[in-house]
């Protein structure tokens, strides 16, 4: 197959394009502008009908704005008050009055450009400012108090004006939609019948829901009759009639489960769909349908999440006392008091036995992708958890409390049951029911995503450890001009851990680091930043990859072996993790599982993670893992040969955020046989970098390239995760002297997984174990030798082949 292709014949043959015509590549501007060639993001359209719109343009009547002589707007409205020519005819004498003509109408003065944006910019502020204020500024403007004054008036009036009649066009559109729905359950009432005697039902001896669903059944069987008849017309044989329907039963409580789907007015240009998978419906009942939230609690629930809404938005935009800067540290730490005393919580929180740490952190990041997308993602369990692969493991939407405004969910409140992973199995995962409530102001066009507990609703919920409770915490998300938004995180819990996390761990976690704010913004942005780039169709240069489609879809098995990767090595209760040494300060730890499914190699999967600080910066560490050059120093992952990048797919502002298709010059090669690594890297200045890359072979890439379903394709992802920390049980002060991300130190944790046995049902052998741990200390020395400037260590043993 793979002669006959002409797409990688420069990786077979070696006769590689230049460097500049492989890495020419649009997409290289670090100050987030690497879209360029992309079209437009549509802002968010008002959800005011154009009805609506076209009468509010109208703004108040001409006689309006004569009486007071001024108006709001740059062009129409702005007419100055007729006294200043009543007073010039007082100050003329009485003999060039009587000359003035008896009938001609005064003359009124236009107020200029710069009056106008000054008295908009104060009725923004105030709308109603006093007669200190309105002198003040008739002063700074030339103009008379008076003229001030009927110019806020009428401003006023007008503002009352258009949104009366906004209001209007509104409330006219919902009573014609009642008087519709009015008629068609009067008409549908009078053929339902009585299920004993036949006859006409006396609708007084049934309840509302049981009158509901006997309407829904009768359009259903006319629905069914008229479908019938169509099929039987075309198929030249009669439809079987169904059997007497079921006895009807009371609705139950999981009424409200579904999939809730958000229809907007305009389709976003960003579409989560690309990256993240649709959700699948399992045929398994739900473990968390029998804990719903009662009709009785539901409005108490919507005025816990309004409050929790209120709480987050003045969180974010609230500095001290609230937040404060502890021991000349640039980071922000809460004031649990001044937050107790501020926020308090109407609720009583359960109390636990043990104690609680509680964690709180904020952070802002502008991301490349719009309000109304990033909205969609997060009302969507699924998405939700695409969009943070490397934070969310799992997420379950247990029960919809409240589809909120139909056309953009503005009010929805939904129950989530979430899991939280760090990528490192010395970090316990973090488990946890909370509610999730959008809110919608139209006026500053931002979005309000809260998450808040559930204490006092649901009870009996299964324990996890650690314990942990989802305060209120959540993101504030503003449109701007660009396409962009500005997004305002605050990360607020509190954990009770049954046994201390590793030392190595300790700090990291302890200080909120580990499941910060930072790290959920670093991770929206990068993320946002690969979905702009997979949706991208300008561009100059593929390189080998014959076409924009075939790009598109390497970038989707690249973001398949980051999930497999994240899935293998973090701390989750499907798996059984062991440590090799009894000594603290070991870090290894493996698992071993049994795969038949597709898209992993069919045996024994052997899992070795290990994690080491290094006294190197995350962005140094990085930059020798991504360069092909260098990387042929570390001979434990390049067993001596050289890599040669032949295809570069921008994923990121970053140069090294990328997708890459990398050729190991072996001299195994030949022309029927090539060894690729596919690989993708990406890095944040603040939230850490992270390299995955897996085997592949040259057939596995044209069945990618060519649209054919590559979920097929076996990857055993290799990684790393690279964290900004400060050592152990230590703080290193820097320039930043936050102890954290400025401190020069990272956490370098290795995942590594091999095939220790193509047979599902044999047992692991010890050799396979000690080999992956012998190239996995091996790994880390030669990489403190690389950056340290010494030699590299040689290797004591070597693992098995990938």
């Amino acid at each position: 197959m793979y002669g006959d292709c002409q797409v990688l014949s420069s990786m077979v043959s070696g006769n590689v394009a230049s460097p500049d015509s492989l890495f020419s590549s649009p997409i290289q501007n670090p100050n987030l502008g690497f879209m360029a060639n992309m079209p437009p993001f549509n802002a968010f359209s008002s959800i005011i009908p154009e009805e609506g719109l076209m009468l509010i343009g109208r703004g108040v009547s001409k006689e309006e704005e004569m009486e007071s002589g001024s108006g709001s707007g740059p062009l129409d409205g702005v007419l100055s008050c007729g006294e200043e020519h009543d007073n010039e005819l007082q100050q003329q004498p009485p003999s060039q009055q009587q000359q003035q003509p008896v009938g001609k109408r005064k003359r009124y003065h236009r107020h200029t450009t710069r009056q106008i944006q000054e008295m908009e910019a104060l009725f923004k502020e105030c709308p109603h400012p006093d007669e200190k204020q309105r002198m003040k500024l008739s002063q700074e403007l030339g103009l008379k108090p008076r003229q001030v004054k009927f110019w806020f008036q009428n401003r006023r009036t007008q503002m009352k004006a258009q949104q009366d009649r906004a209001d209007n066009v509104v409330l006219r559109a919902e009573n014609e939609s009642l008087k519709n729905e009015n008629f068609r359950l009067q008409a549908a009432i009078q053929n339902v019948v009585c299920p004993n005697c036949g006859g006409p039902a006396i609708l007084g001896e049934m309840s509302f829901d049981e009158q509901q669903l006997r309407i829904e059944n009768a359009r259903l069987k006319d629905e069914l009759e008229r479908l019938s008849c169509i099929a039987s017309r075309y198929s030249g044989r009669q439809l079987q009639p169904l059997g007497p329907a079921p006895p009807i039963l009371l609705p139950s409580l999981d009424l409200d489960m579904g999939i809730y789907s958000r229809h907007f007015k305009e389709t976003p240009v960003v579409s989560c769909n690309d990256i993240i998978p649709v959700p699948q419906i399992s045929d398994q009942p739900s473990p968390f349908s029998g804990m719903l939230i009662l009709d009785q609690d539901k409005p108490l629930v919507l005025d816990l999440a309004i409050t929790a809404a209120d709480h987050l938005v003045r969180m974010c935009r609230t500095n001290g006392p609230l937040w404060i800067r502890r021991d000349g540290r640039t980071t922000e730490a809460l004031d649990l008091e001044e937050h107790a005393k501020t926020f308090p919580w109407p609720m009583d929180l359960k109390r636990q036995h043990g104690e609680v740490r509680t964690e709180a952190s904020r952070d802002s990041a502008m991301v490349i992708m719009n309000s109304i997308t990033l909205v969609d993602a997060f009302l969507d369990a699924d998405k939700w958890m695409g969009l943070f692969p490397s934070v969310v493991s799992k997420s379950t939407t247990v029960q919809m409390l409240s589809p909120g405004v139909a056309g953009h969910g503005n009010g929805c409140l939904h129950l989530l049951h979430a899991e939280l992973q760090f990528l490192s199995p010395l970090v316990p995962a973090r488990e946890a029911h909370f509610f999730r409530y959008l809110q919608h102001n139209s006026e500053e066009g931002t979005w309000v995503i809260v998450d808040f507990p559930v204490d006092g609703f649901v009870d009996g919920l299964p324990t996890s450890l650690p314990w942990y409770r989802r305060r209120t915490s959540g993101c504030v998300i503003q449109d701007m001009p660009n396409g962009y938004s500005k997004v305002m995180w605050v990360e607020h819990a509190e954990v009770e851990e049954d046994k201390p996390v590793h030392q190595i761990f300790d700090q990291f976690v302890s200080t909120g680091v580990a499941f910060g704010a930072t790290r959920w913004v670093s991770t929206l942005q990068r993320q946002c930043e690969r979905l702009a780039s997979l949706m991208a169709r300008n561009i100059a240069d593929l390189g080998v990859i014959p076409s924009p489609e075939a790009r598109k879809n390497m970038m989707k098995l690249s973001q398949r072996m980051m999930r497999t990767f994240c899935a293998s090595v973090h701390a989750s209760g499907m798996q059984s993790w062991t440590a090799l040494s009894e000594s603290s300060d070991d870090t290894i730890r493996v698992t071993t599982r049994k795969n038949t499914e597709p898209g992993q190699p069919n045996g024994v999967i052997l899992t070795a993670v290990s994690t080491t600080w290094l006294p190197f910066s995350h962005q140094q560490v990085f930059e020798l893992l991504t360069d092909e050059q260098r990387r042929c120093e570390l001979d434990v992952l390049s067993s001596g040969n050289s890599l040669h990048e032949v295809a570069h797919i921008a994923n990121g502002s970053h140069p090294r955020n990328c997708v890459s298709l990398l050729r190991v010059n072996a001299a195994s090669n030949s022309s029927h046989s090539v060894e690729l690594l596919l690989q993708e890297s990406s890095t944040h200045p603040s939230g850490g970098s992270i390299v995955v890359y897996a085997t592949i072979d040259v057939d596995a890439v044209q069945v990618a390239m060519s649209g054919e379903d590559p979920s097929y394709i076996p990857l055993l992802p290799t990684g790393f995760v690279i964290s900004p920390a400060a050592p152990p049980n230590a703080v290193i002060r820097s320039s930043s002297g936050d102890g954290s991300a400025g401190t020069i130190g990272c956490l370098l944790t290795i995942g590594m997984q091999v095939l220790a046995s193509a047979v599902p049902s044999a047992k692991l052998n010890l050799s396979s174990v000690t080999a992956i741990n012998n190239h996995l200390r091996n790994t880390v020395q030669q990489i403190s030798a690389v950056l340290g400037g010494g030699a590299a260590a040689e290797p004591a043993a070597m693992a098995p082949e990938q």
